[in-house]
């Protein structure tokens, strides 16, 4: 056995200096020996794409890649498939180590149960909206005859309708019938020969239809003014429904604000006969 002698202080340095160099030594060793063998320093993987992936799919793709993976949310988004991966960390071409967990977040097995909104009596473009607020999807749009364009008459779920408040899941697509601005009810042509311009517009008015062109025209012997023709016309037969159009033709030239030679809602009107 090696004895160090410290009989001097020269031999107390030396020992001492001896202990100090193991330490270092053993020191380093820990630090760029041990600790990058034990933690495969400088070796990295790519942390590969894993979104779109079901769970079944995650377990043989990252342990093939020496990876692991953590769920740590769960969201339910509409149309896609349950227990999907819809985000991860690391994102995808991060480099980590071997053995290094991802943190996955995936879709939910049900969907959750959200609350019917009231759609009738709103626009097309705000029922769409509020659906989406919702978390549901619009889907078949049926037109039906109503004086309320664009309105919504009915909301239906499963070719049924829906009162609102009704549990439904989230995701679900909801039908709806939007009225067309054109009634139901068929009336007779209303007779506008003969009469005033004001007259006749009113005559139209009052039976819930529209006036439509108005084209000013020479007519020899009738009172400037007055309508001395209509599309379509009366007396025929023909029937209307309520919302649609009746044009008229007047006599004699139109008003100095509505620029002489066109009609009243800015067209060119026809040769005159």
């Amino acid at each position: 056995m090696i004895k160090i002698s410290t009989r001097s202080t020269r031999d107390v340095l030396i020992h001492a200096a001896l202990i100090a160099c193991l330490l270092l030594a053993l020191f380093l060793a820990f630090f760029f020996v041990y600790l990058p063998w034990s933690t495969h320093h400088g070796e990295a993987i790519t942390v590969p794409k894993l979104t779109g992936m079901t769970t079944e799919e995650l377990e043989n793709f990252l342990e093939a890649r020496d990876l692991r993976y953590e769920v740590s949310d769960c969201t339910f988004v509409a149309g896609i498939q349950p227990l999907t991966v819809v985000s991860q960390y690391p994102r995808q071409g991060a480099k980590v180590k071997e053995g290094r967990k991802v943190y996955i977040t995936i879709t939910t097995a049900t969907a959750p149960q959200v609350r019917m909104p009231k759609l009738t009596d709103l626009s097309y473009r705000s029922a769409e909206v509020t659906l989406r607020n919702y978390g549901l999807v619009i889907g078949n749009i049926t037109y039906k005859d109503d004086l309320a364009e664009n309105a919504v008459l009915a909301q239906l779920y499963q070719g049924k309708k829906i009162s609102p408040g009704t549990l439904i899941a989230k995701g679900s697509t909801v039908d709806i019938v939007v009225g067309n601005g054109l009634g139901n009810t068929e009336l007779d042509v209303p007779p506008l020969t003969g009469k005033t311009l004001d007259e006749a517009q009113l005559i139209i008015k009052g039976s819930d239809l529209n006036v439509g062109v108005i084209i000013y025209e020479s007519s020899p012997g009738a009172t400037p003014g007055t309508v001395i023709r209509q599309r379509p016309e009366a007396g025929q037969g023909d029937k209307i429904r309520v919302g649609d159009v009746i044009d008229i033709w007047v006599a004699g030239q139109p008003e100095p604000s509505s620029e002489g030679g066109t009609t009243e809602n800015g067209e060119t009107p026809p040769p005159q006969q």
